[in-house]
């Protein structure tokens, strides 16, 4: 990902979306030839010079303080999300020299906590949304129709962000598509800016590109969220209508792995087909085991 450019283009779709009154600067009306702010009003506001902002909006400034960060954060009235993306951006790490690259595999205790949730959907992911493994409930609420063991294949594996734009199914599966779809992405463009040099993670994003207009279209506004909390609406093909909140928990190691676990509120319709799709469709209760190199 060509960082410097990223974040020219992430500073520039947030000047855009503010006006000189939303921050308290005379606005003399008549039409403005860009959206939003200029640069020389944002560094106004953020008590830089208009030459040194322009540098850094074009990628040629490598070394932008805490405090002249923190002055733009503020001046463009980020999100805590946004905040740490733009650190992320303005600041990227050192690309390593990375060994030939082997698929991920779940943790083993990932594995054993996925065994131990009963009733309780949930999926391992890595950093690049791929499913690692899944329990069977969670294979049943998201993906029924593709095969229960193909986590365990490199090659086929199922990746969240993929099926989303790209399956027939799972469009289905999701009826506030707009919402689901902009939440995605911008958990997408944060994984994006934590890992720079993840080449599978850039191949991933220039595929959707490619082959969906919708992604494209929402990757270009620059959406930046963690998402690891909420909740989402289905209309599953087996139980109808369901409403389930879910947690993203990641693993303490740094490897980027996270569980999405979903779960329904007690007594609710949503919670009666949980239980209803648990008892029609899951087969014997095993954990997927991660392929043997």
């Amino acid at each position: 990902m060509d960082t410097p450019a990223e974040l020219g283009h992430f500073l520039k779709t947030r000047r855009a979306r503010l006006q000189p009154e939303d921050v308290g600067l005379l606005s003399y009306g008549g039409r403005r030839r860009v959206p939003g702010l200029r640069r020389e009003e944002l560094a106004q506001l953020a008590g830089v010079s208009v030459a040194y902002y322009t540098r850094l909006e074009q990628g040629q400034s490598h070394n932008a303080s805490d405090g002249v960060l923190e002055a733009l954060a503020r001046a463009l009235r980020l999100t805590p999300d946004e905040r740490a993306h733009l650190r992320d951006l303005a600041r990227p790490a050192k690309a390593r020299r990375r060994p030939a690259v082997r698929p991920d595999k779940a943790r083993s205790g990932v594995l054993q906590l996925l065994a131990a949730l009963d009733g309780v959907p949930a999926v391992a992911l890595d950093r690049r949304f791929e499913v690692l493994a899944w329990n069977p409930l969670g294979h049943a609420l998201l993906a029924g129709h593709l095969d229960y063991a193909s986590p365990g294949r490199a090659l086929d594996r199922p990746n969240t962000q993929r099926l989303l734009f790209l399956d027939p199914h799972t469009r289905e599966l999701y009826p506030d598509r707009e919402t689901e779809t902009r939440r995605a992405v911008a958990a997408l463009r944060m994984a994006a800016g934590q890992h720079p040099d993840d080449r599978q993670l850039a191949a991933l994003i220039g595929e959707l590109s490619m082959k969906s207009a919708e992604f494209s279209s929402l990757w270009a506004r620059h959406g930046v969220s963690n998402c690891t909390f909420g909740a989402k609406r289905f209309h599953h093909p087996l139980v109808g209508a369901m409403e389930l909140d879910f947690e993203l928990m990641q693993t303490p190691d740094g490897s980027g792995q996270g569980l999405l676990m979903y779960s329904a509120r007690p007594g609710s319709p949503s919670e009666a087909a949980l239980r209803l799709l648990a008892a029609q469709h899951l087969p014997e209760p095993r954990v997927l085991e991660p392929e043997r190199p």
